[in-house]
């Protein structure tokens, strides 16, 4: 049983369908991508999760039982609309947030300070909100969304506004938090994200899910059977019936990168040992699995 289950959940506002009986079970320990396109109702649910909002029907379970508030206040939220008083200092803002998350005075101060180093904002603590950049005072929301130290963490498109370097920081540090116990879940449409972080994902779209499941067995699931080539033959490799087709083979002075397209119940294996009977010297051979941006596009145009 996940950290979060979430069983049937509906939610409409007014004529407009948010959610049309969504049910997830969100594993606990790992990074779980919530996807979908702008409107598709992934912040609606986070929202439910949150008990911002209440669904119209369904539950929401945390760790086995209903959600609670006291549950809520065990959550690190990071909305992707982002919020900090602009004529507060940092150091306050950060502190106020801190215990507003049950920390003493003392722990958030301890705790922060080592944020904020660790970020290399250290000489930030004394500055206003409103003198900061965006991707600065994203810093700064970001520390205050983890500082407590929650075993679920909410993060609705943690990148954005970041410049590369920042967004590594920020990929490094989920996955720091991941290893030491947290839960993440993790909205975004950077499809390069997932892929990188996320072990599970669920794709909403038009208020119904998708698909869910792990990572790599939705990109197999999706792929066409093909794999990539690249062998060295003064001829170009022929087609093996029921085994393989070639579906292109480009030529660069005698060095071959061909796409093969593999027959049903063919495996890779199988489909070698063919290639080896024609006397080419191969190079390399690889499974061509899709990206995840691509399964994206292709699920989401279809519906």
């Amino acid at each position: 049983m996940g950290i979060i289950q979430c069983n049937d959940i509906c939610k409409s506002f007014g004529p407009k369908v948010a959610l049309d009986h969504v049910s997830l079970d969100i594993p606990k320990g790992q990074i779980f991508g919530l996807l979908g396109p702008n409107g598709a109702g992934k912040t609606t649910l986070i929202r439910i999760i949150n008990r911002i909002t209440i669904p119209n029907s369904g539950t929401v379970l945390f760790d086995g039982r209903p959600i609670t508030q006291s549950d809520v206040e065990k959550i690190g939220y990071l909305p992707e609309e982002r919020g900090l008083y602009r004529k507060m200092e940092v150091g306050d803002q950060a502190m106020y947030l801190a215990q507003l998350k049950g920390m003493s005075m003392k722990d958030a101060q301890a705790e922060l300070k080592k944020w904020f180093i660790r970020f290399g904002i250290q000489d930030w603590w004394k500055k206003k909100v409103e003198e900061l950049s965006k991707g600065m005072a994203q810093k700064v929301q970001f520390i205050t969304t983890v500082v407590h130290r929650p075993s679920l963490m909410i993060l609705d498109e943690p990148f954005s506004g970041f410049d590369p370097v920042n967004a590594e920081l920020i990929r490094k540090e989920i996955l720091r938090l991941k290893d030491e116990g947290a839960t993440i879940i993790l909205s975004t449409h950077n499809m390069e994200s997932v892929e990188e972080l996320c072990d599970e994902i669920a794709l909403i779209n038009k208020s119904r899910l998708v698909i869910s499941g792990g990572v790599d067995e939705i990109r197999h699931k999706y792929g066409n059977n093909n794999i990539e080539l690249v062998y060295t033959g003064e001829t170009a490799l022929e087609a093996a019936p029921g085994v393989f087709t070639v579906l292109s083979d480009q030529n660069n002075a005698g060095r071959h990168t061909a796409v093969l397209s593999l027959g049903d119940g063919v495996t890779p294996n199988e489909a070698l040992a063919s290639v080896l009977g024609q006397s080419v010297a191969v190079n390399s051979f690889k499974e061509l699995i899709p990206r995840m941006n691509d399964i994206f596009i292709k699920l989401v145009t279809e519906e």
